[in-house]
């Protein structure tokens, strides 16, 4: 089988999976234990912070374990909106193809009284050209700093913008939209589900606040993911229970899904230029079989993308419906 499906999960990495195997067999203490073992799970549970804080340029402190990148997206955006109700700010400006753990959450806050503004990703131009045909339109797909800069408003409290897109693969400028969020101190989340481990992450050069992981997209495990928060940021908190998590994350930690995502990580960002390299040369040779397709449209920009992603449509070619 040729699996092509990576933006969906990954085959977990055998590094991510001998570091996750002693977890379960010998260290399996539980980090919030005062005994010997929960110490020695604890140190380890510290460890695997520190790596994923070093792989994105983040303090330990500011790494908060979760179930994936959806509770990190719902963490982060309501701790956003709780913060921004504070000042009297309900407003909230994001894009109009972000994952659906970003856009449900946003509805469900348009129900309790805020406003969000959902910018347009499409390429200015026609879409189609005199024949009616589809052409394909670089640039497409991506949002600009300048149209974050014109939708922030006085009462603006979160700007959501995805780092990479989860189908179209468009890679945006984070690091210029995060600079007008901080000019205009407005806080800047990004879902950087599809980007962590492909894409380089320094949370401080591109001026990201909160930013979300999860581990299944690099050859890590299912079910396990990072909220980075900057230091300052009190986060809301969505699970109450014990003390795990500075308190923010109630439950005691999945010691082998963190272990392994740990490892996964450091892998995938030891080894992402040469990764990254061979995908872009396998990426675009098939863009230019596609390409010889007639009907076909590349989505999104040509060269401004993951690595990793193609994506076409074909004229006259519906999706099914099974059952």
């Amino acid at each position: 089988m040729i699996y092509l499906d990576n933006a969906a999960t990954t085959k977990i990495s055998p590094v991510a999976l001998n570091a996750m195997l002693p977890c379960f067999t010998d260290n399996y203490g539980n980090p919030s234990s005062m005994h010997t073992a929960g110490q020695k799970a604890a140190e380890a549970l510290y460890l695997a912070r520190e790596k994923v804080a070093a792989c994105i340029g983040a303090e330990p402190r500011e790494i908060t374990f979760t179930s994936g990148g959806s509770e990190a997206d719902n963490q982060a955006i309501i701790t956003a909106a709780n913060l921004g109700a504070k000042k009297g700010k309900k407003h909230i400006v994001s894009t109009a193809f972000e994952h659906h753990a970003v856009l449900h959450t946003l509805k469900k806050l348009e129900k309790s009284g805020y406003e969000v503004t959902y910018l347009d990703v499409r390429a200015p131009g026609a879409a189609e050209d005199k024949s009616g045909k589809l052409k394909n339109r670089d640039g497409e797909g991506i949002v600009t700093a300048q149209q974050v800069a014109q939708a922030i408003r006085p009462d603006t409290c979160l700007v959501t913008v995805m780092f990479a897109n989860n189908e179209i693969g468009t890679v945006q400028p984070v690091e210029e939209i995060g600079r007008v969020c901080r000019e205009k101190g407005v806080l800047f989340h990004t879902d950087a589900v599809q980007a962590a481990g492909h894409l380089p992450i320094d949370v401080k050069k591109q001026n990201i606040d909160m930013l979300s992981i999860s581990a299944h997209k690099f050859g890590g495990p299912k079910g396990i993911g990072v909220l980075y928060a900057r230091k300052g940021i009190i986060l809301s908190t969505l699970i109450e229970g014990g003390a795990q998590e500075r308190g923010k994350r109630a439950g005691t930690e999945n010691l082998p899904a963190i272990a392994g995502m740990a490892a996964a990580l450091e892998e995938s960002c030891a080894n992402m230029e040469v990764n990254a390299a061979r995908e872009r040369a396998l990426r675009d040779r098939l863009i230019a079989g596609l390409s010889r397709i007639p009907h076909g449209l590349l989505s999104g920009d040509r060269t401004n993308r993951l690595p990793g992603n193609v994506h076409f449509c074909f004229e006259g070619i519906n999706r099914g419906l099974t059952r």
